[in-house]
């Protein structure tokens, strides 16, 4: 009943991140991407296909009544990309059917299965990449079904359990210590690089609406890129030690090897400013030395802090996944019988009007001889018995099949 369903998947569980990109649709913009989705569809004799790529993940949802030859997948991804070998494919990529892709689906959609668990990013990305692909034509009854039955089981994981509970990343801690201490969306901000983990904390002081960033950087070019996310303003690192204006936050992330906030760089930076200050270093090893934090009025926020803290929240969501999959068996379940009914339904779809040709070809052909002798009165009445007939007869094999499905649906699941 289930066999249909189908995913290939790549995800960080199977293969390394940089591996992943290897694996997504190439595509100069949606349009591009909508034409190789659909030649993928029809190329593989697909009927209904759902694609979901993000940083840490490739997946195919689709569905199909025809078997998969052997080599289904590395086929198939060659065709994305020619340059993937066939041992490749198969060490990379994981092609689940049936049940096991339906359990696979709600457990992305409730995200178990993310690198970090409990992040609900994921949903949303789910849920616009199915509706992008049935806009395009791509999708049907099938995924819609399993997609509806997803959203509803995350839904009720995020409600019900406490996956989502306490933050796992580091930038999402640090953002909140520096939410602790209360400064004003206008605070001086210095953010001293700007590699990836400062771009997520731009992200952050975005959203928390902070409007006086100034951004540090040795590439003055990426420097500017985050500048411009958040209103502020771009310097080179090297301007870093003429900066007079003050500050009430440091936050520091570079790849040096070494402490690059000194003493006495420190001391320039105050500006004469004797009030206690917010520094987040989250480089390994630390930018900031420790003779800032010993002899300055600091309230220091380190890397080592937040990991330990991070991986303290970290196993606690893990110990909600337990609960979690118990919710998601009852939604399976209810997911076999949901499709089961679905595919009930639609074979008898036909019943309604395959009785009443019936009902036209007896009165027009096989009766019609014994029927033209009929008085009027007798035409009308024999007419309204035969259409009485017909909506009863129509209702009873229909009411037969749900009563069925309700008593098996305990046997389904």
């Amino acid at each position: 009943m289930l066999n249909g369903f189908k995913i290939l998947t790549v995800t960080h569980r199977n293969t390394s991140l940089q591996h992943i990109e290897k694996f997504v649709v190439p595509h100069s913009d949606e349009v591009a991407l909508r034409e190789k989705l659909s030649a993928l569809k029809s190329e593989f004799g697909i009927a209904e296909m759902t694609y979901l790529a993000t940083c840490n993940r490739v997946m195919f949802l689709f569905y199909t009544e025809s078997a998969l030859l052997p080599n289904f997948q590395s086929v198939f991804f060659q065709s994305i990309n020619p340059i993937l070998s066939e041992h490749f494919i198969s060490e990379n990529v994981a092609l689940l059917e049936g049940r096991a892709a339906a359990e696979h689906l709600y457990r992305v959609a409730s995200s178990i299965d993310s690198l970090v668990v409990g992040e609900r990013e994921i949903l949303r990305q789910l849920r616009e990449a199915h509706d992008r692909c049935q806009q395009w034509g791509l999708t049907g009854d099938h995924l819609r079904i399993a997609l509806q039955g997803a959203v509803v089981a995350a839904k009720e994981v995020y409600t019900k359990t406490r996956l989502g509970d306490k933050p796992v990343s580091v930038v999402s801690l640090a953002m909140r210590e520096l939410d602790k201490a209360k400064l004003p969306k206008h605070a001086r901000i210095l953010m001293v690089g700007a590699g990836q983990t400062n771009v997520l904390v731009a992200k952050f002081l975005a959203k928390s609406g902070y409007q006086n960033v100034a951004v540090f950087n040795r590439t003055l070019e990426r420097a500017q890129q985050i500048a411009t996310t958040l209103n502020g303003h771009a310097f080179s690192f090297d301007d870093l030690a003429n900066h007079q204006t003050g500050f009430d936050c440091l936050i520091v992330c570079t790849g040096a090897t070494k402490a690059i906030i000194d003493n006495q760089l420190y001391i320039r930076l105050l500006a004469g400013d004797t009030n206690q200050k917010t520094i987040i270093d989250l480089s390994v090893p630390n930018n900031v030395c420790k003779e800032v934090v010993a002899n300055h009025d600091v309230h220091f926020i380190e890397i080592e802090d937040l990991r330990a803290l991070a991986q303290e929240n970290r196993s606690f969501r893990e110990q909600e996944v337990t609960a979690a999959n118990e919710l998601l068996e009852q939604h399976l379940a209810d997911f076999v019988a949901a499709v089961h009914n679905r595919r009930i339904e639609r074979a008898l779809h036909k019943v309604p009007a395959e009785m009443k040709a019936m009902k036209e070809y007896a009165l027009n052909k096989v009766f019609k001889k014994e029927i033209d002798v009929l008085d009027e009165n007798t035409r009308e009445l024999l007419e309204r018995m035969m259409d009485f007939m017909e909506k009863k007869c129509t209702g009873i094999p229909i009411k037969v099949a749900k009563e069925a499905l309700a008593s098996s649906t305990a046997v389904l699941a």
